[in-house]
């Protein structure tokens, strides 16, 4: 039991910092793309929310996960 509440924390907290590391280099490169180019920021912005929303996927399925082991469902 106390090992599924340790893998549920480390889960949820590699998913927020997996997450974290993904959307700062997303948007590092969006507004560096937009100051090489101003005139392309309206298809740089939808492929970047596009990405972003693949970005976002994965770790909420991680906590979602997570979550499940810190109460003992899994």
């Amino acid at each position: 039991m106390d090992l599924n509440i340790l893998a549920g924390a480390i889960m949820i907290a590699f998913a927020a910092l997996g997450a974290a590391i993904g959307n700062s280099n997303l948007f590092a490169k969006y507004i560096e793309g937009i100051a090489r180019q101003p005139e392309s920021q309206s298809k740089l912005f939808g492929q970047t929310m596009i990405l972003f929303g693949l970005i976002e996927a994965l770790p909420i399925i991680g906590v979602a996960l997570g979550i499940l082991l810190l109460f003992g469902v899994i």
